[in-house]
């Protein structure tokens, strides 16, 4: 049995609650046809599921994070993790806050914690790379300083790659920072990111095809604003993908941890996202990315350009439409109805530039505007008037009346610094 309780932000004292007795799965939203229905301008129409896996204690519940603002598990940023029987969930920073627990059969001192994994892979394979005990080695090291060994052990062993840790965990797969065994002799990077798509994903047709075409689209491109592919296979069933491991933040990550950011910074983002999607744009034939957003834009650390991720929503100008992708707020009006184009890229750099300046999710400020609906930001300090006007151009309604090109949209945003 699982006890959903929502309560006051500011004195925690209990709102309303729900009782699950044997339901597998609790789809919590703003949605009315959700398990838990919130009506908040912060949470997504499906922010998040909790779904139940059996074991010999008791159901092990793990939360999947689906929402625009991110979901919070004891005050951290999370995407798919398991709970403990007592968490409090937070959809979006400043968003509801729900108390779960879970009452189990079993009795147990100690609950699973966030972060716990299957016992069995906490056992490290016998590898032919032994753990350095060399000194004075800084904290957190993946590396020896001394002799270059590892200081970490192998979680798993997969291939020629060498499983060091968890990355993140998303809807359709997991990824791993790895260490190739085999990368210098191929002169490439030895510390890597290793995607495995999810074994519950592998049964599903659409998953694997998005999955297979995110590596056939890394393979095909080569711009610095993309992380480059290094190989594509499968062991044990599972599909794997190996890509260069970038180091930074997801512009989500980045505005929910430290706040919104100036004006010239996010344009300065935007006019590099609009040079990596005039890039896929005169692919031939064109590529659509179908999924920009805040979460697939990171920041890299070492030079603070934008590098744009998960390109397994990619669709190629002429191939039959139908599929509807992308996150609400974000993606334009007929994308919605499964008909993108390239200009439907461009439209979310409006709302995309709306989250980076004022820290709120774009929905809150889509409204019923003249003849139609549309952003309404006329009052936001933050964003002048020039900007404004750019940003209402993207987020037109009709194609014809936005922006046709990337590069005619960063020059627009470029005359607003």
């Amino acid at each position: 049995m699982v006890t959903l309780t929502l309560l006051d932000p500011q004195i925690s004292s209990p709102l309303q609650e729900w009782t699950f007795q044997s339901q597998s799965t609790i789809r919590i939203g703003r949605s009315p046809d959700n398990d838990v229905i919130l009506n908040d301008p912060l949470v997504s129409r499906y922010h998040l599921e909790l779904r139940a896996t059996p074991s010999q204690s008791g159901n092990l519940w793990q939360l999947i994070n689906q929402g625009t603002n991110g979901t919070f598990l004891n005050g951290v940023l999370v995407s798919r993790v398991l709970l403990p029987e007592h968490a409090l969930i937070q959809l979006a920073r400043e968003g509801p806050l729900l108390k779960f627990q879970a009452h189990t059969q079993a009795n147990s001192n100690s609950p699973p914690s966030p972060n716990s994994v299957d016992e069995k892979e906490l056992v490290a394979p016998q590898t032919e790379s032994k753990l350095c005990s060399h000194q004075g080695n800084p904290p957190g090291n993946l590396f020896c300083i001394h002799c270059g060994e590892l200081l970490v052990p192998v979680k798993q062993v997969i291939r020629q790659y060498y499983v060091l840790r968890t990355l993140g965990q998303g809807g359709m797969g997991t990824t791993y920072l790895a260490w190739d065994k085999a990368g210098s002799s191929q002169k490439r990077p030895r510390l890597l990111v290793l995607k495995e798509m999810n074994a519950n994903m592998a049964q599903v047709p659409k998953a694997k095809e998005l999955f297979e075409r995110e590596a056939r689209t890394l393979a095909a491109l080569n711009h610095s604003g993309i992380p480059k592919y290094y190989d594509f296979f499968v062991e044990a069933g599972k599909k794997y993908l190996a890509m260069e491991l970038v180091h930074g933040q997801d512009l989500e990550q980045r505005i929910l941890s430290t706040g919104p950011v100036t004006a010239p910074q996010a344009i300065e983002w935007m006019i590099q996202t609009c040079e990596i999607l005039d890039y896929i744009h005169s692919c031939k034939p064109p590529l659509i990315h179908r999924d920009i957003k805040p979460a697939n834009l990171m920041v890299r650390h070492r030079d603070n350009r934008i590098i744009l991720l998960d390109f397994g929503a990619v669709k190629e100008i002429g191939t039959l439409q139908g599929t509807r992708i992308g996150a609400e707020g974000y993606s334009a009006p007929e994308q919605d109805l499964g008909q993108p184009c390239t200009q439907s890229d461009l439209y979310a750099i409006g709302p995309t530039l709306i989250f980076l300046v004022t820290g709120v999710a774009p929905i809150k400020f889509y409204c019923r505007r003249n003849s139609g609906y549309g952003f309404d930001i006329s009052n936001l300090p933050t964003i002048s008037p020039s900007l404004q006007e750019v940003i209402t151009k993207a987020c037109e309604r009709k194609v014809r009346n936005r922006y046709q090109t990337a590069q005619e949209l960063s020059q627009a945003i470029a005359a607003c610094l």
